[in-house]
């Protein structure tokens, strides 16, 4: 198998540590055994796919370096019901202005395929690359003989016009690689792929309270930088062989990415491109719509299963941020409200001084503590606030920060915790009971260097 781009290592930063320098969609070839094991360990070698969905990545020779860079998830015997979330950038790409009315034309129903490129962003091209973007969506209906029956995601550099006579022979030449088993759904992932440095690729079985029918659920996401909600320069598609209402999908697509991909940051930019997308198509019950009603245990069900799923796809990509050289988890615990908990933890998240700390393995919790301050959260009362540092070893916290009294810190101890790749900043307000939790990563001098080498 052919993958994307051998990523150069380099040292970098005050930890002394080699990291990866990304692969761009411009640069050579590449192989995933030259990922660290922390990487290579978090792409899947099989997977359990859902039934009636059919896919496929090619290369288009879009990019220069001949990597994958077109992808089709396909249901072609089976209509799906459809949803999206969509970023709230102003400059709103192409691909998301198409798909967008694609799915308010036809009420969330009636959806077949979805195709996306790499390379090219199709963004801030104007009536022209709104003219490229249905001429993706044709395309992919004469293949799968559906008319007006596709939705469409592109992703790259920005302000750029696609290379239609690529493309378009693209999507035909598509239908031939197209199946379902574990070798052609990575190939879809890596077509998927910009500066990211891995596939990310997640597969799932489930079961519903009322029903002893086996579920499936796969998802591919790809995302590295501009990362930050609403969303992130990340693209998700979610798919589905349980049938489930339109009107349903789209109340339990938001729901979970408000938790998930709503809930990640790598550098606090905002893309023009981000979409993510989910496609439900009934192939386990032969097409029938089993999930109608908001109120049943089924529908409970079903939603906290997409939420811990779309989680574990949005982690993904914080674990792949440019740059990151640690995945860190910010719990926010008695908020007075979800919205409140949100916010600080997003405002710890996205705080630069914050993720240079991190960064240096300083256990300056002072930042935190700021960062808590001007969050905006008028109900925060100083006396209250309680932080920590959770290890993800499962050994003893270390408390900073206790009812608004700081606590002697162990020096030592704190940094061997932030030695660590993964680690947990857990912040108790004490004004409530709602909690929620963001993840982000630190920031780095590599993050710096990825981004002035972006175009060249």
């Amino acid at each position: 198998m052919s993958f994307l781009s051998l990523p150069r290592r380099v040292l970098s930063g005050v930890n002394n540590t080699l990291s990866l320098a990304r692969a761009y969609s411009t640069k050579a070839p590449p192989t995933w055994s030259s990922l660290p094991a922390s990487k290579q360990k978090l792409i899947p070698t099989s997977g359990s796919y859902p039934k009636g969905f059919l896919v496929s990545g090619i290369s288009s020779a879009v990019k220069k370096s001949g990597a994958k860079d077109l992808a089709l998830i396909t249901s072609p015997d089976l209509p799906c019901s459809a949803a999206a979330v969509f970023t709230k950038n102003v400059f709103q790409a192409a691909p998301v202005v198409a798909s967008r009315t694609r799915l308010q034309d036809n009420g969330g129903k009636g959806i077949h395929g979805m195709v996306t490129n790499s390379g090219c962003a199709n963004a801030v091209t104007g009536a022209q690359g709104l003219e490229n973007a249905k001429e993706m969506l044709e395309a992919l209906d004469d293949l799968t003989g559906h008319q007006r029956s596709s939705l469409v995601m592109s992703t790259g550099v920005i302000g750029q016009h696609l290379k239609m006579d690529k493309i378009l022979k693209g999507i035909q030449d598509s239908k031939k690689a197209l199946g379902g088993d574990h070798k052609h759904w990575m190939d879809c992932a890596e077509a998927y792929m910009t500066t990211d440095t891995f596939p990310k690729l997640r597969s799932k079985t489930f079961q519903l309270p009322d029903s002893g029918v086996e579920y499936r659920m796969a998802g591919i996401t790809k995302g590295a930088g501009m990362i930050h909600p609403n969303m992130a320069t990340l693209l998700g598609t979610i798919v589905t062989d349980l049938g489930v209402a339109p009107g349903l999908l789209q109340y339990a697509l938001t729901h979970a990415v408000d938790r998930s991909f709503n809930a990640i940051s790598v550098d606090g930019d905002m893309s023009t491109n981000d979409t993510v997308a989910l496609l439900a198509n009934g192939g386990a019950s032969g097409g029938k719509i089993v999930v109608e009603d908001v109120t049943s245990k089924d529908f409970e069900a079903f939603r906290e299963n997409l939420t811990e799923f779309a989680q574990e796809l949005s982690q993904l990509v914080v674990r792949d941020g440019e740059g990151a050289t640690k995945f860190v988890k910010v719990s926010v615990e008695g908020a007075p409200s979800f919205e409140a908990a949100k916010t600080v933890a997003s405002t710890i998240a996205t705080s630069s001084l914050v993720k240079t700390a991190l960064y240096g393995q300083d256990a300056n919790w002072g930042r935190i503590l700021c960062a808590v301050g001007y969050s905006g959260v008028s109900e925060i009362d100083p006396k209250k606030v309680s932080v920590s540092f959770i290890p993800q070893d499962q050994s003893e916290p270390l408390k900073l920060l206790v009812n608004g009294e700081p606590e002697q810190v162990d020096e030592a101890r704190a940094s061997e915790i932030l030695k660590m790749e993964d680690l947990e900043i857990r912040v108790e307000l004490n004004l409530g009971e709602e909690k929620t939790a963001y993840w982000t990563c630190d920031l780095s001098h590599e993050y710096i260097s990825i981004n002035a080498d972006y175009r060249s």
